[in-house]
């Protein structure tokens, strides 16, 4: 990581990064924390993080506008624009202005897919092929450990002065990322036209997913295992609630602790992809989600506590893999709609599973869907571990000495003055 952090352009980002990603942190918590406090709903609460993510389905629209401009100023822009939409939140006072909230994350579920598509784009065109996993190694283990504080403070805050506070921390956090980005300097080159239609353009991602064998496979294990991950959105608040027996703003705790288990992943994160591939990677970080929601399934505290540590663990290792993969394995002219899509494909069943878990945490015991939780996602992770010679990282060369051969057959003249001197 010291390698990819001693580049001053990836520097430079990486400023940008921490701070809309400490503006993420405070604000993503605490604004399903708000809804919960206006409505008394955990399912209500659920479905703010659904908000956030539903707009993924837009992802093929999303990528193709990316792919169009230069990375760079389309990246302040976005920033820009997402302090902008975050300014509604300012009006919110009670239960009648929720909707206010949920347009609001809304969105910024549109902002999100549209930075992480530029994102990997700009990433790319920044460090080296070798350098892509400590890269994204380095920006996982800020966003983990950003778990240790943000979500805790935002919820402190927000118990203490209320929303308009967080609101204004976040938009400064985006505001900040867009000036710096704003000093990097970039020798990009204007996107190429292209002679394919619209349509075409639109599905181009699409298509490099379904024709590149380890990115088919990373997409349908993970997708597979969003379809059930995103339960854990609602049921955290009934395990919270009605396991533990505890006020809401406690799940800031638990989510602090999520982030120790992040940080530690993030840390291990580029020697793991190293390792055994970057299939490999996002192998463990899926199986590991198995054993942490099985553990949520008994509501006591130190139990929860190991539980959270492994999830934080998992997540890292599944975004570095499956980030590390797109980048490597895509065209730089296809990376944005590459990456949308793979957000798409990942997050789409993931918010369907978000609304699934919000309807059904108010139907069957929140430990019943924790265990199917583990199941599902321990037989995903199964599934990718299988195909990871699909992304085995190369061998180490191994230097083999040249043969000896005669001296003779080497230097005969010297082999001949050696002899007419003994003979002497």
């Amino acid at each position: 990581m010291r390698t990819v952090l001693r580049r001053p352009d990836f520097r430079l980002l990486f400023v940008a990064l921490v701070a809309s990603m400490a503006a993420e942190s405070v604000l993503l918590l605490a604004l399903a924390v708000w809804v919960k406090d206006l409505t008394g709903s955990d399912g209500m609460a659920g479905a703010t993080i659904f908000a956030i993510i539903a707009p993924m389905t837009l992802a093929p629209p999303v990528g193709w506008l990316v792919d169009r401009y230069r990375r760079r100023p389309f990246f302040v822009a976005a920033n820009l624009g997402t302090a902008v939409l975050l300014s509604p939140l300012f009006v919110v006072h009670d239960r009648a202005d929720v909707w206010v909230i949920y347009v609001v994350a809304a969105l910024y579920g549109l902002s999100y897919i549209t930075l992480s598509a530029v994102l990997s784009g700009l990433i790319r065109h920044l460090v080296p092929s070798d350098l892509l996993a400590d890269a994204n190694g380095v920006l996982q283990t800020v966003r983990q450990g950003l778990r240790l504080v943000g979500p805790l403070a935002g919820a402190g805050l927000y118990a203490a002065v209320g929303g308009w506070l967080l609101v204004a921390l976040a938009m400064t956090g985006f505001l900040t990322a867009a000036a710096v980005v704003g000093l990097l300097r970039v020798a990009e080159t204007p996107p190429s036209g292209t002679d394919l239609s619209w349509p075409a353009e639109l599905g181009a991602g699409l298509r490099h997913l379904a024709g590149e064998p380890a990115l088919r496979r990373a997409l349908l294990g993970y997708g597979l295992g969003s379809l059930v991950m995103g339960f854990t959105e609602s049921l955290i608040f009934a395990y919270v609630d009605q396991g533990l027996r505890r006020d809401v703003a406690f799940v800031g705790v638990l989510v602090t602790v999520q982030g120790i288990g992040g940080l530690v992943g993030g840390l291990l994160s580029a020697a793991v992809v190293r390792r055994v591939g970057e299939l490999g990677a996002l192998a463990a970080g899926v199986t590991f989600f198995g054993p942490a929601a099985l553990a949520l399934a008994y509501p006591r505290l130190w139990l929860g506590v190991v539980a959270l540590l492994l999830a934080g663990l998992s997540l890292p290792l599944t975004m570095v893999g499956l980030n590390t993969l797109v980048q490597r394995r895509t065209p730089p002219r296809l990376l944005g709609r590459v990456a949308a899509a793979s957000e798409a494909l990942v997050s789409g069943p993931q918010a369907l599973s978000i609304g699934t878990g919000a309807l059904l945490v108010g139907v069957f015991d929140y430990r019943l869907l924790f265990a199917l939780v583990g199941v599902v996602t321990t037989a995903a992770g199964g599934y990718l571990w299988r195909g990871r010679r699909l992304t085995a990282p190369p061998r180490p060369l191994v230097h083999i000495p040249a043969p000896r051969r005669p001296l003779a057959a080497v230097e005969p003249d010297v082999v001949a003055a050696t002899r007419r001197r003994r003979a002497r």
